[in-house]
């Protein structure tokens, strides 16, 4: 019982950094209709500068530089690239969001080299013990940035005037045009809020227990960030919070049960999270909660 509360624990604080993955990615598909596969770069673009900057200008400047970076990334994503092709069908946008992301990877791998960054955080190591379970401070830290973000982010969009005009293009994009909804606007804000995400994502993604910032952090968390978002719903931001939470909770439990696991492989753990994306969408294909398309003939 023991380890199952240990790994259960982890499991919860890791879903809360997948969770703010998975927000940013839905935030974009709610806003703009795209699937935003540049998303685990603009992850890897925040962990990278944090972890270059945090020597000269310290964790939190460091951090509030990253944060604003990977917000004007994802504008300039927005502006410079897809305005240019918004009249093209969403998979061909997808397509391109993804030949960003392989360009953006590259070169920040190529930044990066074959060395680990670290990213200065001030918990690093530290480890907090509640009875026998063992939980990483970065980790606890982790999931009170995730209720802070999310819970303002909630908030913003239920009373501010950014938020009413993203459930109004979300929903009916026409109409809210011809009643004054700046749709480029609210697709430009969408692009900011989540490359903002991505970078406070991309600190804790990288922090410890993780080794620190490599070339393959990008991929490491769309691949998670993917299936907590459609298992969830990709229009719904409360199924990317609970997607994340499932993802985190079973790929952990799965890779702490290996050994009894043994007949599935030694990656079975990184495979789970997909099992159970399949299984939602056999049964509910919009996802857990997802609004279903209704077409009309």
């Amino acid at each position: 019982m023991t380890q199952f509360g240990t790994l259960l624990i982890n499991g919860l604080s890791l879903g809360c950094i997948d969770a703010l993955i998975a927000l940013g990615f839905v935030i974009v598909f709610k806003a703009t209709r795209v699937v935003n596969f540049a998303h685990g770069s603009l992850l890897l673009l925040g962990a990278y500068i944090v972890g270059r900057a945090h020597g000269e200008l310290g964790f939190a400047p460091a951090v509030l530089l990253a944060v604003a970076v990977t917000a004007a990334a994802g504008v300039l994503i927005a502006a410079v690239l897809l305005r240019r092709v918004r009249l093209a069908d969403p998979g061909t946008l997808a397509i391109l969001t993804l030949g960003v992301d392989i360009v953006l990877v590259t070169e920040l791998t190529r930044r990066i080299g074959t060395d680990l960054l670290t990213i200065g955080d001030p918990w690093g190591a530290a480890v907090v013990g509640v009875g026998p379970i063992r939980l990483p401070e970065t980790r606890i830290a982790a999931a009170a940035a995730a209720v802070v973000l999310v819970g303002g982010f909630l908030a913003a969009v239920k009373f501010s005037d950014w938020g009413v005009a993203l459930r109004a293009a979300a929903q009916r994009p026409q109409t809210a045009a011809l009643m004054g909804v700046r749709l480029g606007r609210v697709a430009a804000g969408a692009w900011a809020l989540a490359g903002g995400l991505a970078a406070v994502a991309g600190l804790f993604f990288t922090a410890f227990p993780s080794p620190g910032v490599s070339g393959s952090v990008g991929q490491a968390a769309l691949g998670a960030a993917v299936p907590a978002a459609v298992l969830g719903g990709l229009d719904s931001t409360t199924g990317a919070l609970v997607g994340g939470l499932v993802v985190g909770v079973t790929s952990t439990l799965a890779a702490g049960y290996q050994d009894q696991l043994a007949f599935a492989g030694r990656g079975f753990g990184s495979v789970v999270p997909y099992l159970v994306m399949l299984l939602v969408l056999l049964a509910r294909p919009a996802g857990l909660f997802g609004s279903k398309e209704v077409t009309r003939v």
